[in-house]
């Protein structure tokens, strides 16, 4: 039957670098992003590569064929199916029914610098574009059916490797393997066809680089700080919850 694990992230939250430390299992198959052409599709927003990855992914623009094959046969014959989602793709018309039927677990950031990231790489980015909103409905609908979905901070995992993914690895009822710890850099043929648009940080990397030791970001667009408030609002009620390292 085999283990289905669905991390639903937000943006900038170093999700290809978790996607690579999966990806460094041998027992591991990868999917990355399965609802970002129909997001690109429906949303018609202008990202880098859309055509590209419009033409690439023309097979992932029905969103309930995506839907249906989350919970469908593990490729490659594998013990494990890592699935990291952008929880922004999943708009309302999106069926997440799904989610009740595999492991999901939270990868989330501190808003300030996921948002500093965001906009420096998409400055017309909203509240919308973070996917708070929706990791919040989801874990709250998990918890609801009777699940307490593990959550995870990416800057956690950047100064606790190890400790943090033991930690993940046993609440998603995994073995934990230390590969998971680092990896050869380059691109992947898992990568999405927007690796060239996204990916430049994690193709150099060859593991989970330490924190930021900078001062917080902070913002003086009245437009920002009130996206940030919102973020920080959602945040909130999933990083009180969040495992740490061992």
């Amino acid at each position: 039957m085999g283990t289905r694990i669905a991390m639903i992230s937000g943006p900038r939250t170093v999700s290809t670098a978790m996607l690579r430390s999966w990806g460094s299992r041998s027992d591991t198959a990868l999917w990355d992003e399965p609802f970002y052409a129909h997001y690109l599709d429906v949303t018609g927003k202008a990202h880098p590569g859309r055509d590209v990855v419009l033409q690439a992914h023309a097979h992932e623009r029905d969103a309930d064929a995506v839907s249906d094959r989350i919970t469908g046969e593990i490729p490659n014959n594998c013990d494990i199916w890592y699935q990291k989602h952008i929880a922004q793709h999943l708009l309302p018309d999106v069926n997440v029914d799904w989610v009740e039927q595999v492991r999901c677990a939270f990868l989330i950031r501190d808003p300030a610098r996921m948002l500093a990231s965001l906009w420096k790489r998409y400055p017309e980015a909203t509240l919308s574009d973070t996917g708070l909103e929706q990791q919040v409905a989801i874990f709250n609908r998990l918890r609801e059916a009777g699940f307490t979905p593990p959550v995870i901070d990416s800057d956690d995992v950047r100064r606790d490797p190890s400790g943090v993914l033991r930690a993940l690895c046993r609440s998603l009822d995994v073995p934990f393997v230390p590969s998971m710890l680092s990896w050869p850099p380059g691109p992947r043929e898992t990568d999405g066809a927007w690796g060239p648009y996204w990916y430049d940080v994690v193709w150099a990397s060859e593991g989970f680089a330490p924190p930021p030791d900078d001062d917080r970001p902070i913002f003086n667009s009245p437009a920002q700080q009130d996206v940030l408030s919102h973020c920080m609002a959602l945040y909130d009620q999933l990083a009180q919850v969040r495992l740490t390292g061992d």
